[in-house]
């Protein structure tokens, strides 16, 4: 049996045999096991489940399967319904995924929220440190003169320029060196039957992650990736992957455990969010006076430039003839350093709502193309140590 004749085919396929599949599923668990191939994602052991959360890599903390559970069951018979899997087979899938207590631990852990401290306490500059630093800016470099071509192609392509796509992959899996240890079946199966606050969105991605299995023929018990069901490279979740992936080294799979494809797919999923080829980021900006720091800040806010300069805060670059932007007030501990958000900057934060996550991609891959450049020193030395603006 060739390898693309995975059980996710069988199951969908109409049929007297398809009565017995849940018979023979064992055998046909048997056969993807061995026939992946290059398609199957890699476990390169970099990354780590959390510590004390006990187990082992891939057992349980607190339970086995679901193959009894109602919601489980409901979605079994939803997937035959609705998409033609049989049911059998499905919750014979379920069964052996395992309910993992850590993953819902790591899900409910509180969430910092600030309470308008009345003085900067340095924020960005810790988020910062963690990605742009001189190791992971070579690491960058390395990648990039690996791909070039790719990178090239995808910019060209999808009209996003190398360094964002460098800049993604590298918060997000330092170029794939930390892409996740947990089964995607074990998270997605938790998160939708065991975790009820966002039991709605996970169950969606569990069927995406079915949907994708049988679209590209392998054993959904393998991939590994996030605990919250994110994969390869960039990070997708699986609607994200169904939606936004792409074959870019045209071997006929979309597999983001792939450099290239994810190369290509990152590209594509800025281009899908409304990317602007050509137009700027980011701008850095000067801020005198304390209108300033009166004005609300976030990727999300919205102000024009003569408003922005009425309090004071005034561009040191073109803003490319933007009407809109958002104003950034980055926390670096002695005060704070501000930027205007483009159109682009916002496109950034479609992969994590986040200022601070989306001026690290900026920043990082910016700091790898100018140490691509031979124009490192100084250019690397600005990112790293920015001035400060001591309006408050």
């Amino acid at each position: 049996m060739s390898y693309h004749l995975s059980w996710l085919y069988l199951v969908s396929s109409p049929g007297f045999f398809m009565r017995r599949v849940f018979v023979l599923l064992t055998i046909l668990l048997a056969v993807a096991l061995t026939g992946c191939g290059s398609n199957m994602p890699r476990d390169d052991g970099s990354a780590t489940r959390p510590e004390g959360s006990g187990g082992s890599a891939s057992g349980p903390v607190g339970g086995g399967g679901f193959a009894r559970n109602p919601a489980a069951l409901r979605f079994a018979n939803h997937m035959q319904k609705e998409h033609g899997f049989d049911a059998k087979a499905v919750t014979a899938v379920l069964a052996r995924a395992k309910r993992e207590s850590w993953i819902i631990e790591q899900m409910d852990k509180p969430v910092r929220k600030s309470r308008g401290p009345s003085a900067p306490t340095g924020a960005w500059k810790r988020y910062r440190a963690k990605f742009i630093t001189d190791d992971n800016i070579d690491k960058g470099v390395a990648f990039w003169r690996q791909y070039a071509g790719e990178l090239k192609r995808a910019s060209a392509t999808y009209g996003v320029p190398p360094e964002i796509i460098v800049g993604i992959i590298g918060v997000e899996t330092r170029w794939g060196r930390i892409m996740g240890k947990t089964r995607i079946i074990d998270a997605l199966a938790t998160l939708s039957f065991a975790y009820p606050r966002r039991s709605e969105y996970f169950t969606g991605e569990l069927e995406s992650f079915f949907l994708m299995a049988r679209d590209e023929g392998f054993d959904p018990l393998k991939p590994k990736g996030s605990f919250a069901g994110a994969m390869g490279y960039g990070q997708f979740m699986p609607s994200s992957i169904r939606k936004y992936a792409v074959d870019h080294n045209g071997d006929g799979h979309r597999n983001l455990w792939n450099p290239v494809d994810a190369i290509g797919s990152v590209a594509n999923y800025f281009k899908g969010h409304g990317w602007r080829t050509g137009q700027p980021v980011a701008v850095r900006a000067t801020a005198s006076g304390s209108a300033a720091g009166s004005l609300k800040s976030g990727f999300d806010t919205r102000y024009s430039p003569g408003t922005l300069a009425r309090a004071g805060i005034t561009p040191t670059g073109s803003l490319g003839g933007a009407d809109q932007v958002s104003l950034l007030k980055l926390d670096v501990g002695g005060g704070y350093e501000y930027w205007l958000g483009l159109h682009n900057f916002y496109v950034i934060t479609r992969y994590n709502h986040s200022t601070y996550y989306a001026m690290a991609v900026y920043q990082l891959g910016n700091a790898v193309k100018a140490r691509m450049g031979g124009t490192g020193g100084a250019r690397v030395a600005q990112v790293l140590a920015p001035s400060v603006d001591l309006a408050l």
